[in-house]
C-alpha cells in the first residue's frame, strides 16, 4: 500500500491548482460615477469621460480598479489645486489598472477623473455592436464582469455605487439607459445630440445599461410607473403582447411584495444580437427578440403565456430582488418584516412595517 500512497500524493501535488480569484483592494470605495460617452456607430468606437467619487480608507498613492480593452487618455485624482496626474499600469491578465500619484491621497473623499476610449466589440459582451440587415446598434451586456470593457470601474458586485449616464449619439438615433431622460439637446456637432439620464439607485456596476439605435417603443403604465417595450422599427408592432404582460406583472409584484417598484420607469428592449436570454438591468431589461416579440392579433395562448412567464420569472423577479432584496430603496432596513411564512417557518414574503 505504501507505493500506492506515495503515487497518490505525487499526483495530488502535481495536479494543477485553481487560480486564485482576482479581487480588488477595498481601501478605496466608490460612491458615484458620472459617465459620459460619445458613441460612433459608423466606426464602431466610443470615447468616454468619467468622474468617480470615492472614499479613501487610509492614505495611499495607488488606486486599483478594473479595465479591459480600454485605452486611457488622461487620469487625474483629486479636486481643485489638490488634483494630481496619475500614471496607469495595466495588467491585462488580471484586467486591472493601477493608478499611481506622486503624493499619497489623504483619508477621506476624493475624485478620480478619467478620459478613455474603446471599441464597440463583436463579442456580445461589454459595450458591443449589434447588427441587423439594415444597420448597427450599440448594446451593453455587463453581467458578470464586463462593465470594465466599457469604462474603468470597481467591477465587483460588492462595490455598489450610483451612476449618472450621458450619451452623445447620432442625430436620428435614440438611447436607452437605466434612468429616465433628464435632457435631450442638439450637439455638440451638428450631426449629434446628447441625452442625459437620471441617477440610478445604488447598485453594482454590472447592472448599468446602455443601448443606442433607432429603437421605436410602445408605451403604457402600471401603478403610475411608465413602461415602454422597445424594438427595431420593423418590429415595433410585435411588442404589444409584452407590454400587456409587463403591466400585469409589475402590478402583481407591487402587490405581492407590498413594496412599490423602486426604479421610476421600466424600459424593456428587444435586442437584435443578444447572447444572454435576458438581462435584468435596473430600469432597463434587455431580452432576445425571440423571447419577447409576438404578433398580437395571431399570437396563440401558449405564445402569450411564454412571454408572460419570461417577463415574470426569468428576469423581472430578479430585477425587483437585485438591490437589497428589492426593498432597500423604499423601506428602511429596520422597518422590514416577514408577513408570510411557509409550513416550515421560512419567510416567503417581506413587507415594509411601520
Amino acid at each position: 500500500m505504501r507505493p500506492i500512497a506515495l503515487l497518490l500524493l505525487a499526483l495530488t501535488l502535481a495536479a494543477p491548482r485553481p487560480a486564485s480569484a482576482q479581487r480588488l483592494p477595498t481601501g478605496v470605495m466608490p460612491s458615484h460615477y458620472d459617465l459620459a460617452f460619445v458613441v460612433d456607430l459608423l466606426h464602431e468606437r466610443f470615447e468616454g469621460t468619467e468622474t468617480i467619487r470615492v472614499q479613501v480608507a487610509e492614505p495611499t498613492a495607488k488606486v486599483v480598479l478594473n479595465a479591459a480593452e480600454i485605452q486611457f487618455r488622461e487620469v487625474t485624482i483629486g479636486t481643485g489645486a489638490a488634483a494630481q496626474t496619475a500614471t496607469v499600469a495595466l495588467d491585462e491578465a488580471a484586467q486591472t489598472a493601477t493608478l499611481t500619484v506622486p503624493k499619497p491621497l489623504p483619508k477621506g473623499a476624493t475624485e478620480i477623473h478619467v478620459k478613455f476610449s474603446g471599441v464597440l466589440n463583436t463579442q456580445l459582451r461589454g459595450f458591443y455592436i449589434s447588427k441587423t440587415k439594415l444597420r448597427k446598434y450599440a448594446v451593453t451586456q455587463f453581467e458578470s464582469t464586463d462593465a470594465r470593457r466599457a469604462f474603468p470601474c470597481f467591477d465587483e458586485p460588492a462595490f455598489k455605487a450610483t451612476f449618472g449616464v450621458t450619451l452623445t449619439i447620432d442625430r436620428g438615433d435614440t438611447a436607452i439607459s437605466n434612468g429616465r431622460v433628464l435632457s435631450d439637446v442638439p450637439g455638440p456637432a451638428i450631426t449629434q445630440h446628447t441625452m442625459k439620464f437620471s441617477t440610478t439607485a445604488k447598485m453594482s456596476s454590472y447592472l448599468v445599461a446602455m443601448t443606442v439605435g433607432d429603437f421605436k417603443c410602445v408605451e403604457g403604465a402600471a401603478d403610475s410607473i411608465p413602461i415602454r417595450i422597445c424594438a427595431t422599427p420593423d418590429k415595433r408592432d410585435l411588442t404589444r403582447v409584452a407590454l400587456e404582460s409587463a403591466q400585469q406583472v409589475l402590478q402583481f409584484y407591487d402587490s405581492y411584495y407590498a413594496i412599490k417598484y423602486p426604479f421610476g420607469k421600466l424600459d424593456v428592449v428587444a435586442v437584435p444580437d443578444f447572447a444572454a436570454g435576458a438581462m435584468e438591468n435596473t430600469g432597463a431589461i434587455f431580452y432576445r427578440e425571440t423571447d419577447l416579440l409576438a404578433e398580437s392579433k395571431s399570437a396563440s395562448v401558449d405564445a402569450r403565456k411564454k412571454i408572460a412567464s419570461i417577463l415574470k420569472s426569468d428576469d423581472f423577479d430578479k430585477l425587483l430582488l437585485q438591490i437589497g432584496s428589492g426593498v432597500d430603496q423604499s423601506c428602511p432596513a429596520a422597518a422590514r418584516e416577514c408577513c408570510a411564512k411557509d409550513d416550515d417557518g421560512n419567510c416567503t414574503r417581506m413587507c415594509c412595517g411601520k
